[in-house]
């Protein structure tokens, strides 16, 4: 038997789902890079290995696509959370998901989108990035994963963000999330986002809590919601003094097994 596999997004954000209820999957970095690649792998933005604890609900596992273990990911637990429901190991409504971050509270609705309460967003002050000689000040945010997230008048569809934009390492010594934000209206906004271990992403669920409340923080206020505009579509995001919720629409669209003497070849 192969290694079975189910492919969704949350935006357009991509993953390869590796259901392992019982940690059998030895799940290495070459592995996740192997899977993540959009030539000589499925291609993703990360993986999301679904495991059953002894106790607590159950675990997503997420990897970024260098292989790297991350914290959170607002849009993978939606889609973590859609193969929950979908695979009859939930039932359709709310339940907790447990993350590195922490646990977090969803809720599976019928037309396909999930609620996450993602935590607090909270504020840490203020740093800058650089895009192609370009500085953009920014306020530094953590939503259980670090983010930089810069309000801009620069058209944020002008921004050539192939390349990792240059930032403090200083103030973020494990890496970071890298937004870029115009305001659209009162409560709308559009991003771009470098993701750290993985490059310009078509959304992150995280990031488009920290761009609210980055732009909430700018106009003095604490609390409030807004739209965000990403490459892969649209999301709903809630900031409150103590925590905060992100709505969107979870996709799975493929599922198979990975050819065994592929896997064990990495």
């Amino acid at each position: 038997m192969g290694v079975e596999f189910l492919k969704g997004h949350g935006t357009e954000n991509d993953f390869v789902v590796l259901p392992d209820p019982d940690s059998l999957v030895d799940l290495t970095e070459s592995r996740v890079r192997a899977l993540c690649d959009r030539q000589r792998g499925l291609g993703a933005d990360g993986v999301l290995r679904v495991v059953r604890p002894d106790f607590g609900p159950w675990f997503m596992d997420y990897r970024n696509a260098d292989g790297s273990i991350a914290e959170m990911c607002g849009n993978g637990v939606r889609v973590f959370a859609r193969y929950l429901v979908e695979a009859g190991l939930v039932p359709l409504g709310g339940f907790a998901v447990g993350t590195r971050a922490g646990q977090r509270e969803v809720v599976a609705h019928e037309d396909g989108s999930v609620t996450v309460d993602m935590g607090p967003a909270r504020i840490s002050g203020t740093s800058a990035a650089r895009v192609g000689g370009v500085e953009f000040a920014g306020v530094a945010v953590d939503v259980g994963n670090p983010h930089l997230a810069c309000v801009t008048t620069t058209p944020v569809a002008s921004l050539d963000l192939r390349d990792q934009p240059e930032y403090d390492p200083a103030v973020f010594p494990r890496g970071v999330n890298v937004e870029f934000v115009n305001v659209l209206g009162d409560g709308a906004l559009r991003m771009r986002v470098h993701e750290r271990g993985v490059g310009e992403t078509r959304s992150c669920g995280t990031g488009t809590v920290a761009t609210v409340a980055a732009w909430l923080h700018g106009t003095g206020r604490r609390t409030g919601k807004a739209t965000v505009d990403v490459l892969g579509g649209q999301v709903s995001v809630v900031v409150e003094e103590e925590t905060s919720t992100l709505t969107g629409p979870a996709v799975l669209l493929a599922r198979g097994e990975l050819d065994q003497a592929w896997w064990d070849a990495l």
